[in-house]
């Protein structure tokens, strides 16, 4: 009988261990968990805020403005449509800001958007080449992170009639790359790699495949692993 009663004793000491055991894991891990949205929040209202500081700086909107007008007289149609792509900039910068992750397709409506009006403004000096299969097109990746990296290659490499400058886009080992020549300007410009970095801090919160940097004497390319959407669709950052 004792010894019965000291094994009842023994095994509920032993689940009361365990469960407190496994409760403080719950509990470590349901902080660490809340730790993650935390930062990813954080990291994705810097990006809108650099997004939209971005769009809306005087220059980017100077620029547009005078191609706009330039075109009101000489071509009524292309300006009707360039106006249509900058609306649609504005739209999707700002219904996209707030989420975590968007689809490809969803980010592709704002690159193509985004190099309408590049290419409006400086013609035959910049040229896009994009190769992206439709079954891409449903991943997800972190919100205008393809936008940044085309604004940050035309702001850092100059172009010209003889000599434009490439912007490749393509998809390789479930992963999307954007890719251009390198072409320093000839007054450099200062980086703050803001946009970059946080490309690279947002993925780390959403995935554990890292956002890859490859530079050589004639390219730099960046390569942006796609996401499972269903993973992040609920998900309240």
């Amino acid at each position: 009988m004792r010894v019965r009663l000291a094994f009842f004793v023994s095994s509920i000491i032993s689940l009361f261990f365990y469960y407190f055991v496994e409760r403080e894991n719950t509990k470590a891990q349901l902080q660490q968990e809340l730790l993650r949205a935390e930062q990813l929040q954080k990291e994705n209202f810097k990006a809108q805020l650099e997004l939209l500081k971005n769009q809306v700086d005087p220059h980017f909107l100077f620029n547009s403005l005078n191609v706009l007008n330039s075109l009101i007289y000489k071509d009524q149609q292309q300006a009707s449509d360039f106006l249509n792509q900058l609306s649609t900039v504005y739209r999707l910068t700002l219904d996209n800001s707030a989420k975590p992750v968007v689809t490809l397709q969803d980010e592709l409506q704002l690159v193509e958007a985004y190099i309408f009006l590049m290419q409006t403004r400086l013609g035959n000096k910049l040229q896009f080449q994009i190769n992206l299969p439709p079954e891409s097109m449903s991943k997800a990746l972190p919100s205008a992170a393809l936008q940044m990296l085309i604004e940050n290659a035309i702001k850092h490499n100059g172009s010209t009639t003889k000599k434009p400058l490439q912007i490749r886009i393509y998809a390789e080992n479930d992963s999307v790359i954007v890719e251009n020549d390198l072409q320093p300007r000839t007054t450099p410009v200062t980086s703050t790699k803001v946009g970059l970095n946080n490309i690279i801090s947002r993925y780390r919160y959403l995935s554990d495949r890292p956002v890859r940097i490859e530079k050589t004497a004639q390219t730099f390319r960046v390569v942006l692993p796609l996401l499972p959407l269903d993973r992040y669709e609920d998900a309240t950052y």
